[in-house]
């Protein structure tokens, strides 16, 4: 008789306790009802919650072996929290689902459904939200931007949140890259995959953990890591400027020789001038200052995350 096969479900988790339980239930019945013929792990990796998550995850672990969890010593962001628990999975494949169930438990059994159709990836892509549709269209509008931007392809409305296939789990686990990007990883190096598209419900409870700082340091990191479009922007914008520059300072030396003293060009040209430059070039110094931070977090190559505990790993040693 052969062996089952393995599913994983990993959760990352930060500040959910009034979701960890319920998403824990709603996981377990999906597998349990619609997948019998599958063993299956759960687990919780913890960045450092400062609510009840980590004591609710505890109970689950002790009711439940097939629940592992990781917490982390402290926060680590949105993008090596994840990772790391993916490749801390020991499936066959490995499902990544939100703990605020904005992402449809019930799409597992079709992800799983696709991957014995010999997909080793099989993803979700947003088509809608019923969230905030400002917030939907600037996403749409940051998409399309990194899409036409970056030199590799880039998946529009992918969040992360789909099945991957242990030969894939076993790439990422070898890239050795202490800022991974998961989103554009899968892109890059990823093998064909199936895209099922969904619609994002609300959030269950609780408020998102995205904000304005999250959000941009999403978007640099898929900047500074998939696209030149800012170097060379500086160098265009450096370009044309000089050109304009210089047309400008000749078009004022010949009026001031021919109009020698009639013409006063006076200091509202220089400090036009000097301020537009200016802000020119910080904008450009900032700019290469994210490519350069990029390169120091890989070059320093600390470790994903670090661990305080983990829960029901006993039977993988």
């Amino acid at each position: 008789m052969s062996e089952k096969k393995k599913i994983s479900v990993m959760i990352p988790c930060y500040n959910e306790e009034e979701n960890a339980r319920p998403i824990y239930e709603a996981v377990k019945n999906e597998l349990v009802t619609k997948l019998p013929q599958y063993d299956y792990e759960i687990l919780f990796i913890d960045n450092k919650s400062k609510d009840k998550t980590r004591s609710i995850i505890r109970e689950i672990c002790k009711e439940d072996k097939n629940v592992k969890a990781i917490f982390n010593c402290r926060n680590f962001g949105q993008f090596n929290s994840p990772y790391y628990g993916i490749i801390n999975t020991s499936g066959d494949c490995c499902i990544t689902i939100c703990a605020d169930f904005q992402d449809p438990v019930e799409l597992i059994s079709e992800f799983v459904r696709e991957w014995e159709n010999g997909y080793k990836i099989v993803i979700g892509i947003k088509t809608d939200s019923k969230e905030s549709k400002i917030m939907y269209g600037l996403r749409t509008v940051y998409y399309k931007l990194i899409k036409n931007m970056s030199d590799v392809e880039q998946i529009e409305h992918f969040t992360g949140f789909g099945l991957y296939d242990k030969s894939f789990v076993k790439t990422l686990s070898e890239l050795d890259d202490p800022q991974p990007f998961i989103r554009g990883i899968v892109a890059e190096l990823g093998p064909e995959r199936k895209e099922i598209e969904y619609t994002q419900p609300q959030r269950r409870a609780g408020k998102t953990h995205n904000n304005f700082y999250s959000l941009y340091d999403a978007a640099m990191l898929s900047l500074t890591s998939y696209t030149k479009i800012g170097l060379r922007l500086a160098v265009f914008a450096g370009g044309g400027l000089s050109v304009i520059g210089f047309i400008i300072a000749l078009v004022y030396l010949i009026l001031k020789l021919i109009h020698w003293d009639e013409f006063a060009a006076g200091t509202a040209p220089i400090l036009i001038g000097v301020f537009l430059m200016s802000s020119i070039q910080l904008f450009f110094i900032g700019l290469l200052g994210e490519y350069i931070m990029n390169i120091n977090r890989r070059v320093m190559k600390r470790p994903l995350v670090v661990e305080e505990e983990r829960l029901n790993f006993e039977e993988d040693k």
